[in-house]
This record gives structure tokens, sequence and C-alpha cells, in this order.
């Protein structure tokens, strides 16, 4: 079987990415969010998922949606692995800034082998999730994807730890950096006003932060003794 091209990668990716946003409860991605994700018109997103589906790769129902295959699913997983191993790589080693990895990810992660990809793995010691928090798909496309809650949902008060970050935007990156709100800080969330659209967040140093309820969303956390 030849390897897939950069295209196809592209769709099982992004299918993937919108199956596990839209959970086990919704069993197709409906065309439209598929091509807004992709960047592309309907129509041309429909006909790659027809051939996509010739080749096993998804199971597609006309005017209703699509779903990855196993097979699909584990080679989505594969490029997933490669993009997230990839950015741990280019902030960790290159020292590039977390902001910026995900384009140049993008790019190498259709070029990188397989066996580079193991040995960058290995030499950051099997890491379990990227920069932003993201799972690490292990080398068969397996994923532990823990379920945690957010900065709208936690507890007030209670000490916790960022653990993710869902909206990979430059800027807002940039802004959670200057916050000091990346994975692995301790945090607490002081109060929430939703008439206000703000919650207020007590961070590093005592450090008092301000963010939307939207931006809150995005913001995954764990209990301290669950990262411990």
């Amino acid at each position: 079987m030849a390897l897939p091209s950069s295209t196809v990668e592209n769709y099982l990716k992004a299918i993937y990415q919108a199956q596990s946003a839209q959970g086990p409860e919704h069993r197709l991605v409906p065309m439209g969010r598929l091509a807004g994700a992709l960047g592309v018109v309907p129509g041309t997103a429909t006909t790659m998922v027809k051939t996509l589906a010739e080749s096993g790769l998804v199971d597609y129902e006309p005017y209703a949606g699509v779903r990855l295959t196993p097979a699909g699913e584990k080679l989505a997983a594969l490029v997933l692995r490669r993009h997230r191993l990839i950015e741990l790589f280019l902030v960790k080693v290159l020292g590039m800034s977390w902001a910026e990895v995900h384009d140049e990810a993008e790019r190498l992660e259709h070029a990188a082998s397989d066996r580079l990809i193991d040995r960058i793995d290995a030499m950051l010691g099997r890491p379990a999730a990227d920069p932003h928090g993201d799972p690490i798909p292990d080398s068969s496309g397996s994923m532990v994807t823990p379920e945690y809650q957010t900065l709208l949902t936690c507890p007030l008060g209670s000490p916790v730890v960022l653990t993710r970050v869902t909206d990979q935007d430059s800027a807002f990156l940039r802004f959670l950096e200057s916050s000091g709100l990346k994975p692995g800080q301790a945090i607490r969330v002081e109060s929430r006003d939703a008439a206000a659209d703000h919650v207020v967040v007590r961070g590093k140093r005592e450090r008092q932060i301000m963010i939307g309820m939207r931006a809150a969303a995005k913001l995954q956390v764990a209990p301290t003794e669950q990262t411990a």
C-alpha cells in the first residue's frame, strides 16, 4: 500500500479531530464542518471523502457526514503522533516558542519517517503530551485522552494545574505565555462573572489574571493531586 499523500493525511487528521471534539454521541462529522476545518468548499471535501471511502479509510453517508474506519483512525492518530512529537522537539530541543511550532509541524509531519519520529520520541523520554498539553499517540496509534475540567467548570478556590490548551492560535498562545498560563502551571480560579464575561485566575507568584469566558473554556485543568 502506498504511503498516504499529505492531502489524505490532512483529511484524516481533520476528521479525527472533529470526531474527538464532537464526542461519541455524534456518529458523523458533517461535511460542512469538515470543509470549514480544511479551508475548502464542500464539493471539494465530498470528492475527497468519496475517494477515502473507496480506500476503506472512512465511512461516508451522503447528506449526513463522514466517520473514520478503524484503519483510517489509526493512520490519523499516527499523523497526530508525528505532528505533536515534532512540536515538542522544536520547543524542547530547538528552543522555539510554543506559539510558532504548529505551522512548522504541519509542514514537517508529512516528511518525517516513522524511524525518525521513533528516535525523537525516545530522545524526549516517551512524552505523554506536546507543548500545548495535547496527548501524543504511541507508535501503534493508541492514545489516552484524559477527561479534564476547564476554567469554567473546576471548583472555585481549589488549586489546579493547567494541563491542556485546546486553541493553538499563535496570538492566543502568546497572550497565555505573557500571562504565565502554560501547561504545568499551578493556578486557582478565584471568581467567574458571566455577566461581565470574565474569569479571574490567580497564577504564578500570586499574579491575578483576568480572561474572557470563551478563552477560559479553552484551558483545561486537573486537580494538583492528579498531576503529582
